[in-house]
C-alpha cells in the first residue's frame, strides 16, 4: 500500500482521482455512501483502491490489514489524509511492512519555474488560492482554510474542549515565525497551561498546519539546544516580508528533504542554528547527523551573515549559501558561501 498524506487542500483528493481514473475505485470516509460501502467490505472492482481521510475512523489500521492480507493478486491500495497517518494509529493491528509513506506539499519554485517566486509569496503554494491569482481570494481562503481546520479537522481527531483559544494560538503563532518559539509566553498569553499549550501546538503539527524545527550543534560550538523554532505551510498568514521570505524557504526545503527521505531511504533532517552569542543561520540540513548544506534566507541583497561565516568556517564541507528575494548579486565569498537570488537554489529542489 501507499499512505500520502500532507495539509489538506493540497492535493490528495485531486492525485487519487487522477490515479484512479474514471474507475470507482476512490471512496472518501467523509461522504456518508462511501462510509458505509467500506464499512460493509462493499468495495467497487477496481484495480486501485483510494480511500481518502480514512484515519478518521478510530480502527482504521485494522480495516486496512484485513484488505491487504485478503486481497486478490494485483490489488493496489492508496490511502490519503491531512493528516500524520503514522500518528493517528488508535491501537490495532500494526501496518508494519505492508506500506510505503508519501508525504505532499504545496506548490514549490521547481514545479512553477523561477518567475514565480513573487506570486508564490503573495499567493501561497497551496493550489486553490495561487491559480485564482488573486490575492484578495488567497486571504479569504486562508481565513476560511484555518476556521476549517479548527472547527472540522480538530473536532473530529483530537479533544480539545476550548476551541476558541486554540484559534486564538492559530492567529498568533504567524507573528513568532522566525523565532525561537517560546511556550511559555504563549501560555500567558492564552492563559492556559503550559501543557497544553504544548499540546495544541503538537495537534497543529500532527494535521500539518505548522512544523518545528530542533536547534542544532553541541557545546564546541555553543549552540542553544531547546529552543525550537516554528514555520506554517500556509506562509501567507506570516505579514512581515522577511519571516514570510523565511517561511517560504523553510517549506520548500523540508519538501526536498522529505521526498528524499520518503522516495531514496536518506538519513536527512532540516534544523536552524542559533549559539549563545546571538549568531544565527536560518537552516541547517543534515545527513546522517553531519551538516551538509547551510542556508541564510535574505529579503534584499544585505551583508554575508556572520553566522554564516562561522558555521562554514567550522563545516568547511557543508555547501553554504544565503538567498535573497529581491536581490540581484551573484557571487562565491573566497570562504566558498554563494551568495545569489533565491531562485538558483530553490529551483533545483523539487
Amino acid at each position: 500500500m501507499v499512505f500520502v498524506a500532507g495539509p489538506r487542500q493540497v492535493g490528495k483528493t485531486t492525485m487519487a482521482r487522477q490515479i484512479v481514473g474514471r474507475r470507482s475505485g476512490y471512496l472518501s470516509w467523509d461522504v456518508p455512501a462511501d462510509r458505509e460501502k467500506i464499512l460493509r467490505g462493499e468495495l467497487p472492482p477496481a484495480p486501485v483502491w483510494a480511500f481518502d481521510e480514512l484515519h478518521k475512523y478510530r480502527r482504521w489500521r485494522d480495516l486496512l490489514k484485513g484488505l491487504w492480507d485478503g486481497r486478490r493478486a494485483g490489488q493496489r491500495i492508496l490511502v490519503t489524509g491531512s493528516a500524520r497517518l503514522d500518528f493517528y494509529r488508535f491501537g490495532g493491528d500494526s501496518l508494519q511492512g505492508r506500506y510505503h509513506l508519501y508525504r505532499l506539499h504545496p506548490l514549490s519554485l521547481a514545479e512553477l519555474g523561477d518567475g514565480a517566486l513573487e506570486d508564490l509569496l503573495a499567493l501561497g503554494g497551496f493550489p486553490e488560492p495561487f491559480f485564482s491569482g488573486s490575492a484578495e481570494q488567497a486571504r479569504r481562503w486562508s481565513r476560511e482554510y484555518r476556521s476549517r481546520l479548527v472547527r472540522e479537522e480538530i473536532t473530529s481527531l483530537e479533544r480539545v474542549q476550548d476551541l476558541g483559544r486554540l484559534e486564538l494560538l492559530m492567529i498568533r503563532l504567524p507573528d513568532l515565525v522566525g523565532s525561537p518559539l517560546s511556550l511559555n509566553a504563549l501560555r500567558e498569553d492564552l492563559q492556559v497551561s503550559h501543557k497544553t499549550v504544548d499540546l495544541w501546538v503538537r495537534i497543529l503539527e500532527r494535521l500539518y498546519a505548522v512544523f518545528r524545527l530542533a536547534p542544532f550543534g553541541g557545546p564546541r560550538i555553543r549552540a542553544v539546544k531547546k529552543e525550537q523554532k516554528h514555520y506554517h505551510f500556509d506562509w501567507t498568514l506570516v505579514r512581515d516580508a522577511g519571516p514570510r521570505f523565511e517561511n517560504l524557504v523553510a517549506v520548500h526545503l523540508l519538501k526536498w528533504v522529505q521526498l528524499e527521505e520518503d522516495s531514496r531511504g536518506r538519513d536527512l533532517e532540516l534544523r536552524y542554528f542559533r549559539d549563545v552569542d546571538g549568531r544565527e543561520v536560518d537552516f541547517v540540513v543534515l545527513e546522517d547527523r553531519r551538516p551538509i548544506s547551510l542556508i541564510e534566507a535574505k529579503v534584499g541583497d544585505d551583508q554575508v551573515s556572520r553566522g554564516l561565516r562561522y558555521l562554514k568556517e567550522r563545516f568547511p564541507s557543508a555547501q553554504a549559501w544565503q538567498i535573497s528575494a529581491t536581490g540581484s548579486k551573484d557571487f562565491v565569498t573566497p570562504d566558498g558561501i554563494r551568495v545569489c537570488p533565491a531562485p538558483v537554489l530553490l529551483r533545483d529542489l523539487v
